[in-house]
C-alpha cells in the first residue's frame, strides 16, 4: 500500500468521513496550510490534536477537501471542510512556516449500514440535534438518517467527550460499538 503526504489540519475535535465542519482560518500556519492546498502542493488532513507524545495528534485521521470558503465580517477566512477517507499517521514533521506534513496510509472507512429496531432513536436524536444547531444542518445538502455509520459518526463529531475516547470507538472495523455506546448514553439521559 503506497504512503500519502498530507498537510493537517490540527483541531479539538473530530471530523470524520461525509462529516462537514466550518472553521475561522485565522493563524499563519493555517493560512499556509489552505494556501498550498488550494496550490495543489498537498492534500488536507483533519486532525484530533493530542497535547502529548511525538506528535501533535492522534494517528487516526481523516482525508478531507475543502468544499466551500467565505470571508466574514472582521476579514478573517472561514472555511467548510468535508471528510473523505480515514488515514493512519506514520511519521509527521513541522515545516519552516510551521505547517504540520504527514506520511499517511489510508484504513478502510465503515461499511454503510441501514438502522433498525431499538437503534432508530439514535437516527431521531440526531435530527432533533439538527434541528436545535441549524449551524451545523445548513452545512448538510443531504443527510442520511437511515444509515447507521453516517448517523454514528455525525454522532462522535459532536458529543462533548475526549478525543481520545471518540478515537478508540473511530478505530473499531464497524459502527457497531459507537451505535451501542449512544444507545446507551440516549437512555441513561432520557429514562428509556
Amino acid at each position: 500500500m503506497q504512503s500519502r503526504e498530507m498537510a493537517l489540519f490540527i483541531q479539538d475535535g473530530v471530523l470524520l468521513p461525509n462529516g462537514r465542519l466550518e472553521f475561522k482560518v485565522v493563524l499563519p500556519d493555517q493560512l499556509a496550510l489552505v494556501a498550498s492546498v488550494f496550490k495543489g502542493e498537498y492534500g488536507i488532513a483533519f486532525a484530533a490534536q493530542k497535547n502529548s507524545g511525538n506528535l501533535p495528534c492522534y494517528r487516526t485521521i481523516t482525508e478531507c477537501r475543502i468544499i466551500d470558503f467565505n470571508q466574514l465580517e472582521d476579514d478573517s477566512l472561514s472555511i467548510v471542510l468535508e471528510g473523505v477517507q480515514r488515514l493512519k499517521v506514520l511519521s509527521a514533521a513541522k515545516l519552516r512556516n510551521q505547517m504540520w506534513i504527514a506520511r499517511t496510509l489510508v484504513c478502510p472507512n465503515w461499511r454503510h449500514e441501514p438502522i433498525a429496531g431499538e437503534f432508530e432513536i439514535i437516527s431521531a436524536a440526531l435530527e432533533q440535534f439538527y434541528e436545535v444547531n441549524p449551524d451545523l444542518y445548513e452545512l448538510y445538502s443531504q443527510v442520511y438518517l437511515q444509515d447507521a455509520s453516517w448517523v454514528s459518526q455525525r454522532w462522535l463529531e459532536v458529543l462533548p467527550m475526549y478525543n481520545c475516547d471518540k478515537l478508540r470507538l473511530v478505530e473499531q472495523p464497524n459502527c457497531h460499538k459507537t451505535m451501542d455506546f449512544v444507545l446507551q448514553l440516549l437512555k441513561s439521559h432520557v429514562g428509556l
